[in-house]
């Protein structure tokens, strides 16, 4: 009997604190969690405990604004269970971006945020460049609107430099870095800004051979692709976390680099058993209904039913399983 009460009475804790310790990242809204910061190498909210986002990335606006809208963040919070979009403002492509028509491009971005603050998720704004240090005088006008217009809300997560190509971090990468971010904190002193890295965002080990000092709520990127970047990249994230680099996972995807087939699950296993070790966030590329391996969506799925278990790849079946975790 006594210990039928026990058991009971452990079963009722257990469902009582269950929406507290939760990893479901529906459960951690801006509400919640409120404004970001950066202590050592955890992004922590206003609390300063540590937080965990978790979520999906846009494909490039230039290709697919047709999902920039709320019905896709919509889904993407509830069905995809994340709390973090990243929208991918395309800058130079042969079809067009930023340089071409900036007050385009913005506005698909504008649709993005206003429906993540709407939705109480974070929004991740990706300036998808690879070769941003020659379009630095548009990268700080884009963030310096986005800082101004946007700033003062704790739902704004600014991504600098999508990919660099370059491996010249001290003398191109991080003077470009520092330009973009004196931009940003004449308007928003607060959030967090993540920069991009060397080798398309897999060089942690340049940065932190040489940080951004004098700063603070920065942060710096890593993107993966199960199919390519495997263990001796996972050596690198961890030596450079260990030395004390605050890591944010803007992009990530189970399949090749190149977006191509197969999953490759045994890989991503091991990268998500690194991202929970260290209590890393991480965004999976993308929502996407390109016939390619990356894309969470099967082709022709619309924004009405963007995230709807039917509608999932392999893929994105296995992001929103982690979103859930």
């Amino acid at each position: 009997m006594k210990s039928s009460l026990v058991f009971g009475l452990f079963l009722v804790v257990i469902c009582w604190i269950h929406p507290v310790i939760s990893k479901d990242a529906l459960l951690e809204t801006v509400t919640k969690h409120g404004q970001l910061s950066v202590n050592g190498i955890h992004l922590v909210d206003k609390d300063g405990e540590k937080v965990q986002l978790k979520g999906m990335g846009l494909f490039w606006s230039i290709w697919m604004p047709y999902f920039y809208n709320k019905t896709t963040v919509d889904g993407i919070k509830n069905l995809c269970h994340s709390n973090v979009v990243r929208p991918m403002i395309a800058v130079d492509t042969q079809s067009g971006g930023y340089l071409t028509d900036p007050d385009a491009e913005n506005a698909l971005v504008d649709a993005v945020i206003e429906a993540a603050i709407a939705d109480d998720i974070y929004v991740l704004i990706d300036w998808q460049d690879f070769e941003a240090e020659n379009h630095l005088d548009a990268s700080i006008e884009f963030f310096d609107r986005l800082s101004k217009k946007y700033g003062s809300y704790p739902n704004i997560i600014y991504e600098t430099y999508n990919e660099p190509i370059t491996k010249d971090w001290s003398a191109v990468i991080k003077p470009y870095h520092e330009a973009v971010i004196a931009a940003i904190r004449a308007n928003d002193p607060d959030n967090v800004i993540i920069l991009g890295t060397p080798n398309y965002s897999t060089g942690l080990d340049l940065a932190v051979a040489d940080p951004i000092t004098n700063q603070s709520n920065i942060m710096y990127s890593l993107h993966f692709y199960a199919g390519t970047q495997q263990e001796p990249f996972r050596e690198i994230a961890r030596g450079a976390i260990k030395k004390g680099l605050p890591v944010f996972v803007t992009e990530y995807g189970t399949v090749n680099a190149d977006a191509s087939p197969p999953v490759n699950k045994e890989e991503m296993d091991l990268w998500y058993d690194l991202l929970e070790e260290y209590g890393l966030s991480y965004v999976n590329f993308a929502i996407s209904d390109k016939d390619e391996g990356a894309s969470a969506l099967i082709p022709g799925t619309t924004p009405e039913h963007v995230c709807e278990e039917e509608y999932l790849t392999e893929s994105g079946k296995i992001a929103v399983e982690h979103n859930k975790a």
